[in-house]
């Protein structure tokens, strides 16, 4: 396989030509760019235009990774044709929470479709109607148990207004799209790491409905949570996202899931989150340090690496959460750059930073939404 990068800057244009000689039907351009690029804007254009074979696959960020560097109101771009490896796009609609589920069984029943030699998915999802919940776990079980599935929510910075998804030669929002990739050839490795700790009282999820938490031990969430922020709950939903929730299922031994919040509704006193909120899960409030986060990225990029060791080029996929970009600030190259202390010379590595991360969990297994994680996917051949 051969992988090459390139950027796209407002008013400086692309960092390296469009490498259109590798156009194929055995080519994947990803492309993760700034919410407010414009449906038609010249750089998605022009994108699609030189790679008419091609499977073209983006989203809407929180920030563009290129490298080991982290942009705004830019287009990050790898284009990757592979050798031995049969690519097919699925495309579903999720224009509110509910049709989650629905949008994941019809992803998987197209990538079926596609032949029984699937191996991998790498799927993007509107960032704001969905529940990431559902949605991914209605993929896995309509697939294989041993197909990998990786991805991530797309984001608008720290707005919430606005995300889209880039598949079938158009950007657009409530669109949930995934590439399959089928052939015995194909090396994957994932990783996920947090790096967050818990902190304050356990409180109890007494009432909830999918990823809307209205209760904590039977108080209004929204005041519980606004009580803790103080006066940084003026910056709400925004400010959220410096302090997550861990939610685990009680008598339970699987580590806590992290849940990030998406929306607020003051009427409701109720929090919108990335994925579903089980009424009787335990909840702890999160926070975490710089130099946590950063590790955990460098952890997550050694499991990945460890799960690819394919030979040639490879292609290293980073998504991680707008949470830990607030927290990191000036830091936030660090954690990008971390991620490729360990690969080999060569590797092409874009991403972003996401409303929500999709990769089996820091002990492995099945795929599953993940909020304030760095996960990491490599694409090999051997």
């Amino acid at each position: 396989m051969q992988t090459a990068t390139t950027t796209h800057l407002a008013g400086q244009g692309w960092t390296q030509p469009l490498p259109t000689a590798l156009d194929s039907a055995q080519t994947l351009v990803l492309a993760f760019g700034s919410s407010q690029l414009a449906a038609d804007a010249p750089a998605l254009r022009a994108l699609v235009e030189a790679f008419p074979k091609a499977v073209v696959l983006g989203c809407s960020t929180a920030g563009e990774i290129a490298g080991p560097e982290v942009n705004d109101d830019s287009l990050s771009v790898a284009v990757t044709r592979f050798d031995h490896t049969r690519l097919a796009l699925a495309v579903a609609e999720v224009t509110q929470a509910a049709q989650s589920g629905t949008a994941g069984a019809q992803l998987a029943q197209q990538l079926r479709a596609g032949g029984e030699d699937l191996c991998a998915v790498f799927m993007l999802s509107d960032g704001l109607s969905v529940n990431g919940t559902p949605l991914v776990q209605a993929l896995a079980q309509g697939l294989d148990a041993g197909v990998a599935i990786s991805g991530g929510l797309a984001g608008d910075g720290s707005a919430f207004q606005r995300t889209w998804v880039l598949a079938g030669g158009r950007a657009r929002p409530g669109c949930v799209a995934a590439v399959g990739l089928y052939g015995t050839r194909l090396q994957v490795g994932s990783g996920c790491q947090g790096g967050w700790m818990d902190f304050g009282p356990e409180r109890s999820i007494t009432r909830s409905e999918g990823n809307v938490l209205y209760e904590l031990d039977g108080k209004p969430a929204l005041d519980l949570y606004k009580s803790y922020l103080g006066e940084l709950a003026q910056g709400l939903p925004g400010s959220a996202l410096r302090f997550p929730l861990s939610i685990r299922r009680p008598g339970s031994d699987a580590p806590p899931l992290v849940r990030t919040i998406l929306a607020i509704d003051e009427a409701a006193r109720s929090l919108t989150f990335a994925g579903d909120m089980p009424q009787g899960h335990a909840a702890r409030l999160m926070r975490t340090t710089n130099d946590s986060l950063i590790d955990s990225a460098a952890q997550a990029s050694a499991a990945a690496l460890a799960g690819a060791s394919g030979s040639g080029d490879a292609l290293v996929v980073s998504v991680s959460c707008v949470g830990r970009r607030l927290v990191l600030g000036e830091r936030t190259e660090e954690e990008v750059e971390s991620v490729l202390e360990a690969a080999p010379p060569g590797t092409g590595h874009v991403g972003f930073y996401s409303y929500g991360e999709i990769s089996p969990g820091p002990a492995g297994g099945a795929s599953d939404l993940h909020n304030q994680t760095m996960t990491v996917t490599v694409f090999s051949e051997r």
